[in-house]
Protein backbone atom coordinates (compact mmCIF):
# COMPACT_ATOMS: atom_id res chain seq x y z
CA UNK A 1 0.00 0.00 0.00
CA UNK A 2 1.04 3.63 -0.49
CA UNK A 3 0.10 7.15 0.64
CA UNK A 4 -0.90 10.40 -1.39
CA UNK A 5 2.28 11.97 -2.67
CA UNK A 6 0.94 15.09 -0.53
CA UNK A 7 0.85 12.96 2.57
CA UNK A 8 4.80 11.44 1.74
CA UNK A 9 5.86 15.00 1.38
CA UNK A 10 3.82 15.60 4.92
CA UNK A 11 1.43 17.74 3.88
CA UNK A 12 -2.53 16.61 4.94
CA UNK A 13 -4.78 18.02 3.14
CA UNK A 14 -8.25 17.72 2.70
CA UNK A 15 -8.02 15.31 -0.39
CA UNK A 16 -5.75 13.13 1.28
CA UNK A 17 -7.95 11.80 3.33
CA UNK A 18 -8.87 7.94 3.90
CA UNK A 19 -12.82 6.85 4.77
CA UNK A 20 -12.85 4.72 8.02
CA UNK A 21 -14.45 1.16 7.30
CA UNK A 22 -18.19 0.49 8.56
CA UNK A 23 -16.87 -1.06 11.75
CA UNK A 24 -14.78 2.00 12.88
CA UNK A 25 -17.28 3.83 14.45
CA UNK A 26 -16.99 4.68 18.40
CA UNK A 27 -19.14 3.14 20.49
CA UNK A 28 -20.78 6.07 22.54
CA UNK A 29 -22.06 3.70 25.41
CA UNK A 30 -19.10 2.26 26.36
CA UNK A 31 -17.27 5.45 25.85
CA UNK A 32 -19.21 7.53 28.60
CA UNK A 33 -16.90 6.23 31.09
CA UNK A 34 -13.96 7.50 29.67
CA UNK A 35 -15.71 10.74 29.17
CA UNK A 36 -16.41 11.08 32.69
CA UNK A 37 -13.15 10.19 33.94
CA UNK A 38 -12.10 13.61 32.75
CA UNK A 39 -14.49 15.34 34.36
CA UNK A 40 -13.70 13.68 38.15
CA UNK A 41 -9.99 15.86 38.77
CA UNK A 42 -12.82 18.73 38.63
CA UNK A 43 -14.22 17.59 41.56
CA UNK A 44 -11.03 18.51 43.62
CA UNK A 45 -12.26 22.09 43.51
CA UNK A 46 -15.03 21.21 45.95
CA UNK A 47 -13.08 18.70 48.31
CA UNK A 48 -9.81 20.61 48.23
CA UNK A 49 -6.62 20.76 46.57
CA UNK A 50 -3.20 19.88 48.59
CA UNK A 51 0.51 20.36 47.74
CA UNK A 52 0.64 16.74 48.91
CA UNK A 53 -2.03 15.99 45.60
CA UNK A 54 -0.10 18.37 43.52
CA UNK A 55 3.26 16.52 43.84
CA UNK A 56 2.20 13.13 43.32
CA UNK A 57 0.26 14.02 40.17
CA UNK A 58 3.88 15.25 38.67
CA UNK A 59 5.73 12.85 40.32
CA UNK A 60 3.28 9.78 38.63
CA UNK A 61 2.62 11.75 35.40
CA UNK A 62 6.50 11.73 34.46
CA UNK A 63 7.14 8.22 36.07
CA UNK A 64 4.24 6.72 33.77
CA UNK A 65 5.26 8.57 30.77
CA UNK A 66 8.69 6.88 30.95
CA UNK A 67 6.85 3.10 31.28
CA UNK A 68 4.94 3.90 28.42
CA UNK A 69 7.63 5.27 26.36
CA UNK A 70 10.51 3.51 27.24
CA UNK A 71 8.61 0.44 28.05
CA UNK A 72 5.55 -0.35 26.08
CA UNK A 73 6.94 1.89 23.20
CA UNK A 74 10.56 1.71 22.59
CA UNK A 75 10.59 -2.14 24.14
CA UNK A 76 7.74 -4.36 23.32
CA UNK A 77 6.71 -2.97 20.09
CA UNK A 78 9.81 -1.98 18.64
CA UNK A 79 12.69 -4.55 20.61
CA UNK A 80 15.73 -1.62 20.82
CA UNK A 81 16.81 -2.92 23.56
CA UNK A 82 16.94 -5.64 26.03
CA UNK A 83 15.61 -6.81 29.48
CA UNK A 84 15.80 -9.52 31.53
CA UNK A 85 12.58 -11.81 32.39
CA UNK A 86 11.98 -9.40 35.54
CA UNK A 87 12.67 -6.25 34.46
CA UNK A 88 10.48 -6.89 31.58
CA UNK A 89 7.66 -7.96 34.02
CA UNK A 90 8.22 -4.30 35.59
CA UNK A 91 8.38 -2.28 32.56
CA UNK A 92 5.08 -4.20 31.86
CA UNK A 93 3.40 -3.52 34.97
CA UNK A 94 4.47 -0.14 35.21
CA UNK A 95 2.80 0.73 31.60
CA UNK A 96 -0.40 -0.51 32.92
CA UNK A 97 -0.78 1.99 35.91
CA UNK A 98 -0.98 4.10 32.55
CA UNK A 99 -4.28 3.15 32.36
CA UNK A 100 -3.59 2.47 28.44
CA UNK A 101 -4.35 -1.01 28.25
CA UNK A 102 -2.06 -3.83 28.39
CA UNK A 103 1.34 -4.43 26.89
CA UNK A 104 0.52 -6.68 24.14
CA UNK A 105 -2.40 -4.60 23.17
CA UNK A 106 -0.63 -1.28 22.86
CA UNK A 107 2.53 -2.98 21.02
CA UNK A 108 0.62 -5.30 18.70
CA UNK A 109 -1.34 -1.94 17.23
CA UNK A 110 1.69 0.22 17.18
CA UNK A 111 3.42 -2.58 14.86
CA UNK A 112 0.12 -2.27 12.56
CA UNK A 113 0.74 1.21 12.61
CA UNK A 114 4.27 1.41 11.35
CA UNK A 115 3.80 -1.63 9.13
CA UNK A 116 0.72 0.45 7.53
CA UNK A 117 1.50 3.84 8.49
CA UNK A 118 -1.28 6.31 7.08
CA UNK A 119 -2.70 3.59 4.68
CA UNK A 120 -6.44 2.81 5.20
CA UNK A 121 -5.14 -0.33 7.36
CA UNK A 122 -3.65 2.47 9.56
CA UNK A 123 -5.05 1.91 12.47
CA UNK A 124 -5.23 5.66 13.90
CA UNK A 125 -3.62 7.66 10.31
CA UNK A 126 -4.81 11.17 10.95
CA UNK A 127 -6.01 11.09 6.79
CA UNK A 128 -9.01 9.02 9.02
CA UNK A 129 -9.57 12.70 10.84
CA UNK A 130 -7.56 13.90 13.30
CA UNK A 131 -9.90 13.16 16.61
CA UNK A 132 -10.27 9.55 15.36
CA UNK A 133 -6.72 9.30 15.38
CA UNK A 134 -6.22 10.73 18.59
CA UNK A 135 -8.97 8.99 20.82
CA UNK A 136 -11.70 8.04 18.53
CA UNK A 137 -9.46 4.27 17.59
CA UNK A 138 -9.18 3.29 21.28
CA UNK A 139 -13.24 3.67 21.56
CA UNK A 140 -13.80 1.33 18.58
CA UNK A 141 -14.99 -2.17 19.29
CA UNK A 142 -13.14 -3.34 16.54
CA UNK A 143 -10.24 -2.75 18.11
CA UNK A 144 -10.28 -4.05 21.66
CA UNK A 145 -8.64 -7.50 21.11
CA UNK A 146 -4.67 -8.11 21.31
CA UNK A 147 -3.70 -8.68 17.86
CA UNK A 148 -1.04 -11.62 19.63
CA UNK A 149 -0.19 -13.17 16.22
CA UNK A 150 1.68 -9.17 15.93
CA UNK A 151 3.37 -9.62 19.24
CA UNK A 152 3.85 -13.71 19.74
CA UNK A 153 7.49 -13.07 19.98
CA UNK A 154 6.22 -11.45 23.88
CA UNK A 155 3.10 -13.57 24.15
CA UNK A 156 5.32 -16.27 24.33
CA UNK A 157 5.34 -15.46 28.07
CA UNK A 158 2.92 -16.40 30.54
CA UNK A 159 3.20 -13.39 32.88
CA UNK A 160 2.77 -10.64 30.15
CA UNK A 161 -0.20 -12.42 28.51
CA UNK A 162 -1.60 -12.56 32.26
CA UNK A 163 -0.89 -8.66 32.95
CA UNK A 164 -2.13 -7.84 29.50
CA UNK A 165 -5.17 -9.90 30.10
CA UNK A 166 -5.70 -8.35 33.85
CA UNK A 167 -4.58 -4.78 32.84
CA UNK A 168 -6.88 -3.26 35.59
CA UNK A 169 -4.76 -4.60 38.47
CA UNK A 170 -1.99 -1.83 38.41
CA UNK A 171 -4.45 1.24 37.61
CA UNK A 172 -6.42 0.06 40.26
CA UNK A 173 -3.91 -0.45 42.79
CA UNK A 174 -2.36 2.68 41.86
CA UNK A 175 -5.34 4.28 42.63
CA UNK A 176 -5.71 3.03 46.06
CA UNK A 177 -2.44 4.00 46.88
CA UNK A 178 -3.09 7.50 45.84
CA UNK A 179 -6.20 7.93 48.02
CA UNK A 180 -4.68 6.05 50.92
CA UNK A 181 -1.51 8.43 50.11
CA UNK A 182 -3.08 11.49 49.90
CA UNK A 183 -6.44 11.11 50.34
CA UNK A 184 -9.26 12.41 48.16
CA UNK A 185 -6.93 14.86 46.63
CA UNK A 186 -4.58 12.33 46.32
CA UNK A 187 -7.12 10.78 44.24
CA UNK A 188 -8.57 13.48 42.07
CA UNK A 189 -5.28 15.14 41.58
CA UNK A 190 -2.67 12.87 41.76
CA UNK A 191 -4.42 9.68 40.14
CA UNK A 192 -6.98 11.10 37.61
CA UNK A 193 -5.87 14.14 36.80
CA UNK A 194 -2.18 13.33 35.65
CA UNK A 195 -3.88 10.18 34.50
CA UNK A 196 -5.56 12.64 31.86
CA UNK A 197 -2.84 14.48 31.12
CA UNK A 198 -0.84 11.21 30.90
CA UNK A 199 -3.42 9.78 28.04
CA UNK A 200 -3.88 13.00 25.98
CA UNK A 201 -0.12 13.63 26.00
CA UNK A 202 0.46 9.88 24.90
CA UNK A 203 -2.03 10.51 22.11
CA UNK A 204 -0.10 13.47 20.38
CA UNK A 205 2.19 11.25 19.28
CA UNK A 206 -0.54 9.15 16.79
CA UNK A 207 -2.23 12.59 15.74
CA UNK A 208 -0.27 15.47 16.43
CA UNK A 209 2.77 14.12 15.38
CA UNK A 210 1.45 13.57 11.79
CA UNK A 211 -0.14 16.54 11.24
CA UNK A 212 2.50 19.65 13.05
CA UNK A 213 6.12 19.69 12.80
CA UNK A 214 9.11 19.59 10.61
CA UNK A 215 10.39 16.31 8.37
CA UNK A 216 13.55 15.68 8.26
CA UNK A 217 13.02 12.49 6.30
CA UNK A 218 11.28 11.29 3.28
CA UNK A 219 9.39 8.86 5.56
CA UNK A 220 6.41 7.31 3.25
CA UNK A 221 3.96 8.50 5.66
CA UNK A 222 2.97 11.84 7.67
CA UNK A 223 5.32 11.56 10.65
CA UNK A 224 6.97 14.76 11.53
CA UNK A 225 9.04 16.02 14.54
CA UNK A 226 7.91 18.32 16.74
CA UNK A 227 9.60 20.26 20.23
CA UNK A 228 6.86 20.40 22.09
CA UNK A 229 5.37 17.12 21.63
CA UNK A 230 9.17 15.87 22.50
CA UNK A 231 8.80 17.91 26.18
CA UNK A 232 5.54 16.23 27.51
CA UNK A 233 6.11 12.44 26.46
CA UNK A 234 10.02 12.44 27.70
CA UNK A 235 11.49 12.23 23.29
CA UNK A 236 8.63 10.57 21.52
CA UNK A 237 7.98 13.96 19.26
CA UNK A 238 10.67 13.22 17.21
CA UNK A 239 8.15 11.13 15.39
CA UNK A 240 9.54 11.88 11.85
CA UNK A 241 13.10 10.54 13.23
CA UNK A 242 10.96 7.55 14.49
CA UNK A 243 9.83 6.28 11.20
CA UNK A 244 12.90 6.50 9.37
CA UNK A 245 14.70 4.16 12.10
CA UNK A 246 12.05 3.01 14.07
CA UNK A 247 14.28 0.29 15.57
CA UNK A 248 16.61 3.15 17.53
CA UNK A 249 16.37 3.53 21.62
CA UNK A 250 17.52 6.87 20.89
CA UNK A 251 14.42 8.94 19.26
CA UNK A 252 16.25 12.39 19.31
CA UNK A 253 18.68 11.62 17.12
CA UNK A 254 21.22 14.33 17.45
CA UNK A 255 22.48 16.06 20.95
CA UNK A 256 20.00 18.94 21.18
CA UNK A 257 16.79 16.88 20.11
CA UNK A 258 15.79 16.72 23.64
CA UNK A 259 14.81 12.80 24.64
CA UNK A 260 15.41 11.52 28.58
CA UNK A 261 13.89 8.41 27.97
CA UNK A 262 17.05 7.62 26.24
CA UNK A 263 19.41 9.05 28.85
CA UNK A 264 17.55 6.70 31.74
CA UNK A 265 17.50 3.92 29.28
CA UNK A 266 21.79 4.89 28.98
CA UNK A 267 21.90 5.04 33.07
CA UNK A 268 19.84 1.94 33.31
CA UNK A 269 22.27 0.31 31.03
CA UNK A 270 25.51 1.33 33.36
CA UNK A 271 23.38 -0.20 36.19
CA UNK A 272 23.11 -3.43 34.80
CA UNK A 273 19.14 -3.24 34.04
CA UNK A 274 19.69 -2.88 30.45
CA UNK A 275 21.43 -4.27 27.59
CA UNK A 276 22.33 -3.78 24.00
CA UNK A 277 20.78 -0.50 23.03
CA UNK A 278 19.88 0.29 19.79
CA UNK A 279 21.13 3.24 18.04
CA UNK A 280 20.36 4.56 14.78
CA UNK A 281 23.52 4.07 12.94
CA UNK A 282 25.24 7.45 11.82
CA UNK A 283 25.26 6.12 7.74
CA UNK A 284 20.97 5.62 8.02
CA UNK A 285 20.86 8.98 10.48
CA UNK A 286 22.56 10.72 7.53
CA UNK A 287 20.63 8.93 4.86
CA UNK A 288 17.35 10.43 2.95
CA UNK A 289 17.31 14.03 4.44
CA UNK A 290 14.96 16.73 2.90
Amino acid sequence: MTVLTNAAQGRLLLSDKLPRAPDEKVNKKTSIPFALLHLLPFLAFFTGITWKAIVLGVVLYWGRMFFITAGYHRYFAHKSYKLNRFWQFVMAFGGTTAAQKGPLWWAAHHRNHHQFSDTSADVHSPRKGFWWSHVGWILCDKYNETKFEKISDFAAYPELRFINKHEWIGPWSLGLFCFLFAGVPGLLIGFFGSTVLLWHSTFMVNSLAHVWGRRRYNTPDTSKNNLFIAIFTMGEGWHNNHHHFAASARQGFFWWEWDPTFYILKLAQKLGIVKKIRQVPKYKRDKAML
